[in-house]
């Protein structure tokens, strides 16, 4: 008999009398409260701000020509990839796509967008966005793009194409091992920028003069305020598509507030004085901060060494700036830094311990090589270590041909010049990182060179590194991860950012070559046990011929008041990698 048709009688047992009823009555009353009030902590979550603090003023706040790490920390807000990293497992998970399908070969990669997205102002995220991105702009050879050699396998690029709507089909030359990581490549929207492109200027587009309504993206926060040299303001993204495991709509804070501090004292100073809600730890901090936990009601946490790099490297570039007619660099000096001699004796002068005592309070660990050991699977402890030895150095230099003078104080090359170089870094990275570059210019000068230290504003010295080439020695840092592959910009010798000697046409040197094969031959190999053979001898290599020569690895400590909700910190992400599901406790 159909379901349907079926009578339903419903009798209440003898067992349920009157003050069972009554009972019953009461306990589905007090469960009414119980869900209305669930519900109303849930909605007590929305409101308030974070106030966190950068070193420097952004770049710009274009995400595919930016190269800095203060325009990325807050272009992380306003754009998002198809893909992104869980912080604990690492592993890819979806994000603007919602699932994908590989073919047999796999060399296709068919994405499903989410259909719930929104752009800032209100437009529906669609495949056009994603073919614009890759083939407009990425792959556009008018735009500097980074990206770029990371998304480009033996010289080719995929072929990306709209299927529907909400469906892209990536198609790879060859196979490529970090594709599916790769698809964390933020995507901007056609809609806003097509003309721009179309007119050759989207390389100046979404500068730091760009009103702030004009930046389009799918983040869960949007710019609405830019004070430069004081702050930026964020405010909540009302169109945001990620839910709440509630079913709540996310991010639950109303704003998040950059404050543009160049000093990490000041910086720590305002967070002791409750105007910041996180500050970073530097480990000789830590001792005054421990104490003050409990009384100014915060957490010190813990995560480990950071994969941030600090290091210093010598200009090899050769080339003629087309404007002067002059060599980039002194064709003495240029014939110092291209010796690898000259690079090990440096190697060998700088006391690293000394500068995690002095300033790191113990907390930190030499680095040897181009990844951390929070990296993971693909770091390499086995790499040339360059012991402290002031005088294994000064024999190193005499070897080379360099000689000592003036009672051994001066250091002339084979030719009588004394060396003297300028060394460079940038005030925005912070006390330590000027103090840094002045330990290691007083180790240098144990070895008879006369360096002067020159600390500049950030995007002064990104200007030297990336434009004008014009500096002798720099001490800057990288960002860092764990995935080899994505370092590409920085290790191929075409790479915008392979600092010492970028856009090579040809390998200058063996090594180089070598490493270009790496990383093409990394990125086509499928097995990780394999990759990893590659990779390791990839960190070997630098370590041998030390194009940088790498300082310390401070260790990831930061400080944040206990007043965060859902607030789940991570090695991988910080305290703040889930920013749209944390709120104010109330």
């Amino acid at each position: 008999m159909p379901r349907n048709n079926v009578k339903r009688h419903h009798v209440i047992p003898e067992c349920f009398n009157r003050e069972s009823i009554i009972k019953v009555l009461f306990l589905c009353l007090l469960f009414g409260i119980f869900f209305i009030s669930t519900s109303a902590d849930a909605s007590s979550r929305y409101g308030g701000s974070l106030v966190l603090a950068t070193s420097s003023d952004p770049k710009t706040f274009n995400d595919i020509v930016s190269t800095d790490a203060n325009s990325g920390a807050v272009t992380s807000l306003l754009f998002e990839g198809l893909t992104t990293a869980d912080p604990f497992t690492l592993k890819v998970i979806p994000n603007l796509a919602k699932s994908w399908d590989i073919s047999p070969d796999g060399l296709q990669w068919t994405f499903h967008l989410r259909g719930d997205v929104k752009w800032f102002d209100g437009v529906d995220f669609s495949a056009d966005d994603v073919v614009f991105t890759f083939n407009d702009l990425i792959y556009n050879p008018d735009i500097p793009s980074s990206s770029k050699d990371v998304l480009t396998i033996g010289g080719k690029p995929f072929k990306v194409e709209k299927l529907d709507d909400h469906t892209v089909r990536f198609t790879l030359p060859v196979k490529f091992a970090p594709f599916l990581r790769s698809m964390g490549q933020t995507i901007l929207p056609k809609h806003c920028l097509w003309q721009v492109v179309k007119q050759k200027k989207f390389s100046f587009t979404w500068g730091i003069d760009t009103p702030p309504s004009q930046i389009i993206g799918t983040g869960p926060f949007m710019l609405s305020e830019y004070h430069p040299g004081e702050r930026l303001v964020f405010k909540r993204n009302p169109h945001y598509w990620k839910k709440s495991p509630q079913g709540e709509g996310l991010p639950y804070l109303d704003k998040v507030i950059y404050l543009i501090i160049q000093d990490p004292q000041a910086q720590l100073l305002k967070f002791m004085d409750g105007e910041l809600d996180t500050t970073s730890v530097a480990g000789s901090d830590y001792p005054l901060l421990k104490p003050m936990e409990v009384p100014k009601n915060f957490h010190i946490y813990e995560a480990g060494a950071d994969y941030n790099t600090s290091f210093v490297t010598l200009n090899q570039n050769p080339g003629i700036n087309p404007q002067t007619h002059q060599f980039f660099v002194d064709p003495i000096k240029l014939s110092w830094f291209t010796n690898l001699d000259f690079r090990r004796a440096i190697a060998h002068a700088i006391d690293k311990n000394k500068i995690i005592e002095i300033l790191n309070n113990g907390f930190g660990l030499p680095q040897n090589g181009p990844m951390s050991p929070s990296s993971g699977f693909y770091y390499n402890p086995d790499v040339t270590v360059y012991d402290f030895n002031i005088e294994k150095a000064r024999k190193i230099l005499e070897k080379a041909g360099f000689k000592y003078i003036q009672d051994g104080h001066q250091l002339v090359d084979p030719s009588g010049h004394k060396v003297e170089f300028n060394l460079y870094t940038a005030d925005a990275g912070g006390a330590s990182r000027v103090q840094m570059a002045a330990i290691i210019r007083s180790d240098l000068e144990k070895l008879g060179m006369k360096v002067n230290l020159v600390p500049v504003e950030f995007n002064t010295l990104v200007n030297k590194l990336m434009a004008s080439f014009d500096w002798d020695m720099v001490m800057i840092g990288l960002t860092g991860g764990v995935e080899p592959h994505f370092g590409k910009n920085v290790w191929a010798s075409s790479g915008g950012l392979h600092l010492w000697d970028p856009h090579q046409v040809i390998p200058a040197t063996d090594w180089e070559k070598r490493i270009d094969e790496i990383y093409d031959q990394g990125a086509q190999e499928l097995d990780e046990n394999k990759r990893k053979v590659l990779y390791d001898e990839f960190q070997r290599i630098v370590a041998d011929q030390l194009p940088v020569i790498y300082t310390v690895l401070d260790m990831d400590m930061y400080a944040v008041r206990n007043k965060f909700g859902n607030l789940k910190p991570t090695v991988n992400g910080g305290a703040f990698h889930n920013i749209e599901e944390i709120y104010i406790k109330q």
